[in-house]
């Protein structure tokens, strides 16, 4: 999602927790990019199991001069959200480093996507069933557009449209849209792909979530 998006989104929060929302979003971002940046499983490994003991030290230590990390520090745990129930999202983006699967996808979508979610509604300070399902689908939407097996990005877009359609057929809450309107998002990826981010109608369809929670 591009930052101007991103922004957006993250306005439809409740004004005392936008920092708290755009940080965790930041740690999702920074765990992604290791991924992305990392050719060799066991380097990859070895930085995510830094990004997981330095977390877990959240909850007992001062944070180390990185920027996410202090963020998170002053943002989350204020909130009562532990530096372990953070580092629980770095299983999500560990089983990409082995062959993937069917089993693989599920296991990045639960404990990636669905473990966000459900920490933002926390973040937000409000539960919903949706929430988990919202970030499983959201998540691999984001995996299929970055997979460069054609069929396996096929199967990643076809369990995240029914999780997807599961997640946004009620109507949202309003202290929780700006996780619907993520969702919304990725469902848009998947049905007009060729519509980039950021595109006008794009936009209206976010402002309407915020506006009817649908």
């Amino acid at each position: 999602m591009p930052d101007g998006e991103r922004a957006l989104v993250i306005g439809y929060a409740p004004a005392t927790r936008r920092d708290a929302l755009a940080a965790l979003l930041a740690l999702d971002a920074r765990l992604g990019g290791i991924l992305r940046g990392t050719r060799e499983p066991m380097v990859g490994q070895m930085r995510l199991t830094w990004w997981h003991d330095a977390l877990t030290r959240l909850d007992g230590a001062v944070p180390p001069a990185e920027p996410v990390l202090m963020t998170l520090a002053t943002t989350i745990l204020p909130l009562g959200i532990t530096g372990a129930a953070l580092a629980t999202m770095i299983d999500g983006w560990e089983v990409l480093l082995d062959d993937l699967d069917d089993a693989a996808l599920t296991a990045h979508a639960c404990d990636r996507g669905g473990r966000l979610f459900a920490l933002a509604g926390r973040v937000l300070d409000t539960e919903s069933a949706q929430l988990a399902t919202a970030g499983q689908g959201w998540a691999l939407v984001d995996l299929a557009a970055n997979l460069s097996d054609p069929a396996l990005a096929a199967r990643a877009r076809a369990i995240a449209g029914e999780r997807l359609d599961v997640a946004l057929a009620p109507r949202w809450p309003m202290a929780l849209r700006a996780l619907g309107a993520l969702a919304h998002g990725a469902r848009m990826r998947l049905a007009k792909p060729d519509r980039a981010e950021g595109h006008p109608l794009r936009i209206a369809r976010l402002l309407r979530h915020r506006l009817t929670g649908r």
